[in-house]
């Protein structure tokens, strides 16, 4: 009966160890899960993200219709670094994240003085052609729905804009890209065409230059 008693109970007690040990390895598989997750979920929120528009669209084949879902999103740091991307799945919320994965391979700086954009500048794309102009601080972002997207994206806060084109949401958006991509900084300017910066620039930029450059340096000593 001893034997017996001992032959019963052992079985029990690996069990049990081997269902520890099994949590236990759970656990830590869960534990990475968790660090995952909130590794992208820091990726996601150092990033401003705007769906601008979502089409529904089917492909006609022998058995019928096949609908599947395009996506045209903006990313942008808030800080200068904006990027557009599209799109297609058969279900709206892998649409959008394939257009967010596009547009983070797509990212460029915008050069921006103050908040606003350095210089007027004219963007087109296909039929769409958008022109921007600098703006007193305070102004806001004077633009449409899907160059607001954009601009917001980019960091840029005081800008007035005007669609002379295509009203086709795509077009509008890929021909502010292409303006922001079409704008220099002063100095590089300046540097370009052997000038001084006070021969390139206005007397309003140079006054909002040295205004930020003060405020920089009250801070800086508070």
């Amino acid at each position: 009966m001893a034997a017996g008693q001992r032959n019963t109970g052992a079985p029990g007690a690996a069990n049990e160890g081997a269902g520890e040990r099994s949590n236990d390895r759970g656990g830590r598989r869960g534990g990475g899960d968790r660090r995952d997750n909130r590794r992208q979920d820091a990726e996601k929120n150092a990033f401003v993200e705007r769906v601008v528009t979502i089409n529904r669209v089917s492909k006609v084949v022998k058995g019928g219709r096949r609908f599947s879902f395009t996506a045209l999103v903006v990313v942008g740091d808030g800080d200068g670094t904006v990027g557009v991307g599209y799109g297609k799945a058969k279900e709206v919320p892998a649409a959008i994240a394939k257009g967010v994965e596009e547009a983070k391979k797509s990212f460029f700086r915008v050069p921006r003085i103050q908040g606003t954009i350095p210089h007027p500048v004219q963007g087109e794309a296909a039929a769409g052609v958008v022109f921007l102009r600098p703006a007193a601080p305070g102004t806001g972002v004077i633009a449409g729905g899907p160059v607001r997207a954009v601009l917001e994206c980019a960091g840029i806060h005081d800008v007035l804009s005007k669609s002379l084109g295509s009203s086709n949401s795509i077009n509008i958006v890929h021909a502010t890209v292409a303006a922001l991509r079409g704008l220099e900084e002063p100095a590089a300017v300046a540097a370009r065409r052997g000038l001084p910066l006070e021969d390139v620039a206005p007397a309003a930029l140079l006054r909002s230059q040295a205004a930020g450059r003060a405020d920089a340096a009250a801070k800086v000593g508070a």
